[in-house]
């Protein structure tokens, strides 16, 4: 039996991290992977960056490390609200300011996408780690998508299962036998109602492969003080605490 651990989407949530790689240590997983995202939204992207480095845990460059990597502008979403469309445009700006040379690099440094092939007795599991999907990292794919572009995303990529993230909201589907798309959600920013710092872990034999999404509390409230106590806007604050903002 072999059990690979993946998260995504921390956004400067060192607090969640913690938590979420001590959990993972205490189930005696040692392989890891990161779907990306390191950085905005929490004041703690260079320690976040620096503690994945620290523990030569592969990443894959979320669109938000693409961003801050490149300097990339920041363009509005139409699903958000003015209010949303202000705070993005200030954390992310934040993030630009603050992010240290050293760690933009390593953003830039990052794969867009990892393929895995575990092999337990005769049987090889293939899969595909995405931020988003294999073109794009920033796509939102819900769980409520059309199976069948998951099933092409598994036919196109060759794979037994196909993990992602970016859109903050965990799922976990299965297509015929051994066949699974699953959304690992997220460690820093979860769009849950319950907000908790989710993460994945996937289980392999040599007849099955089993994803199980679990799901964490941790300091939530330290991170909400520490984001009124730094130049990122309160309103990241306030999602945390799910106060008011829509989950969309």
């Amino acid at each position: 039996m072999i059990q690979i651990a993946v998260f995504s989407d921390i956004h400067g949530n060192l607090p969640a991290l913690e938590v979420v790689l001590k959990d993972i240590e205490q189930r005696g997983i040692h392989q890891k992977f990161c779907l990306g995202d390191l950085v905005d939204f929490a004041p703690w992207g260079n320690e976040v960056i620096e503690r994945i480095k620290t523990l030569n845990i592969p990443c894959l460059m979320g669109n938000h490390d693409e961003r801050i990597a490149f300097d990339l502008p920041v363009f509005p979403l139409s699903r958000h609200s003015e209010e949303e469309t202000e705070a993005r445009s200030v954390a992310i700006e934040h993030s630009k300011k603050y992010i240290k040379g050293s760690n933009k690099k390593f953003l830039s440094e990052l794969p867009f996408y990892l393929k895995l092939d575990y092999k337990t007795g005769n049987k090889h599991w293939k899969i595909q780690l995405v931020h988003s999907t294999p073109e794009s990292n920033d796509t939102y794919l819900f769980e409520s998508e059309n199976d069948e572009v998951f099933m092409n995303m598994l036919e196109n990529s060759q794979s037994d299962i196909i993990v992602m993230g970016h859109t903050h909201l965990s799922f976990t589907k299965q297509f015929d036998k051994d066949k699974w798309a699953v959304n690992c959600g997220s460690v820093g920013r979860s769009k849950e109602e319950n907000r908790l710092a989710s993460y994945l872990v996937l289980t392999l034999d040599d007849k099955n492969i089993i994803p199980e999404i679990i799901q964490l509390s941790y300091p939530l409230e330290e991170t909400a003080r520490q984001i009124e106590e730094s130049g990122i806007p309160d309103y990241y604050a306030s999602f945390l605490r799910n106060d008011y903002v829509s989950i969309l």
